[in-house]
């Protein structure tokens, strides 16, 4: 099953415990999880991790926010955005999450942003929550 993941659902994952812990977790035990991002989600990310207000989440892990970046990149495989017209006018960077999704041919969006779980799809791509997503993997035998 592929997926792509919004940062703000990498970000939670990484620091904490949770529906998208769980979905990091699955996605490092299981082949048939493939996780997708862009260069431009994977700078968000690598901004994000280093902002001051995430300093002592990022800190309490024990991990430096380069250590949880290269954590993240060795679960995911990066594609290049497909274009796309402007689709989340309220956040555009939103558009970024859709278009990687379109290039990577994903089966599922995982968010916890409000502007893009409206939309609920996205050229046929299911638009859901860490803990949705998570009811939506194969089982594992």
């Amino acid at each position: 099953m592929r997926l792509v993941l919004d940062t703000n659902t990498v970000i939670s994952g990484l620091l904490w415990k949770g529906p998208p812990h769980a979905l990091l977790t699955a996605a490092r035990e299981d082949p048939n999880i493939l996780l997708h991002a862009s260069p431009r989600l994977l700078a968000e990310l690598a901004d994000v991790l280093g902002r001051r207000k995430l300093g002592a989440a990022v800190s309490a892990g024990g991990e430096s926010p380069e250590a949880l970046l290269q954590r993240y990149l060795s679960v995911v495989i990066t594609v290049v955005p497909a274009p796309i017209t402007p689709v989340v006018i309220a956040d555009p960077d939103d558009d970024h999450v859709l278009a990687c999704a379109v290039a990577a041919g994903a089966e599922l969006i995982v968010s916890g942003d409000s502007d893009l779980l409206d939309l609920k799809a996205y050229q046929s791509i299911p638009i859901v929550t860490a803990a949705e997503a998570l009811t939506r993997l194969p089982q594992r035998p």
